[in-house]
């Protein structure tokens, strides 16, 4: 055997337990708290708009300093309403939607520097998220104080409801901070590409038969709420991006289950 082959060895082995060293896992859960929004065609602009409340509950496997992979649940609400925007023009249309949204998915967390559980040396780190899920809605509308399942009244002339369960994909930033043995703090804000364009129940056109619902002198039109019927048959009712978009900000804490397992050879 050569010397150069005499030297691998060792430097393998030396590796190796490194290696394996930085592979040791642990449990974290977590829990938080924070706001809900949405963009989408009753909110065209604004990506930091906050309309209601959510909370979120996780169970995560760190693999190693860098890398970790959470099951995460988030409940949360959103709402737009026309009739409380800027912009005459939606105003003048009068549409309004709220939701509650149900997600469950799953994440991929990257620490950006060596994070103190398990073995790291720096006390706090920003990290990416990324991955994917599904999430449940049911968008509402209250009109003279009734409200209504906007899926089922086929506001755009469907032929059938659509789904109210999309698969989106999430992905944001975060910062986190080890402040008392295994206790950490984090605040995260995280955005949701749904794979629907109806989490406010608007996607499409404007349709030929017009949804009334309620008994006169309450009449609503649900396709079309507004005062002056601006609402015209085969015109667009939103915006022409396919699909909505979420957002998640939250302050959390988290409790990390540190094995004391040492790898060797």
């Amino acid at each position: 055997m050569t010397l150069n082959k005499l030297l691998v060895i060792p430097l393998f082995i030396l590796f190796s337990n490194q290696y394996l060293a930085a592979q040791e896992a642990n449990w974290e859960l977590g829990i938080m708290a924070g706001g809900a929004g949405y963009m989408g065609d009753l909110n065209q602009n604004n990506p930091l708009q906050v309309s209601g409340l959510s909370g979120s509950l996780y169970a995560k496997r760190n693999f190693n300093q860098y890398i970790g992979i959470r099951l995460n649940y988030t409940y949360g609400k959103i709402k737009a309403d026309d009739a409380a925007s800027s912009n005459a023009q939606f105003r003048e249309r009068n549409l309004r939607f709220k939701t509650s949204l149900n997600e469950l998915s799953t994440l991929v967390d990257f620490n950006f520097f060596n994070y103190n559980l398990g073995g790291g040396t720096r006390q706090f780190t920003p990290y990416l998220f990324t991955g994917v899920g599904f999430v449940v809605f049911r968008p509402t509308a209250e009109y003279n104080d009734t409200k209504y399942r906007l899926n089922r009244f086929l506001t755009e002339g469907q032929q059938e409801s659509y789904s109210n369960v999309a698969l989106t994909i999430p992905y944001g930033v975060g910062l986190r901070y080890n402040y008392k043995g295994a206790w950490s703090v984090f605040s995260e804000i995280g955005y949701r590409t749904a794979f629907t364009d109806y989490l406010d129940d608007v996607s499409g056109l404007y349709p030929v038969e017009q949804r009334i619902v309620g008994d006169s002198p309450n009449q609503i039109n649900l396709s079309d709420p507004s005062l002056h019927q601006t609402g015209y048959p085969g015109t667009q009712r939103g915006d022409f991006r396919k699909r909505d978009t979420y957002l998640f900000v939250s302050v959390g804490i988290s409790f990390t289950f540190v094995s004391s397992k040492c790898y060797s050879f």
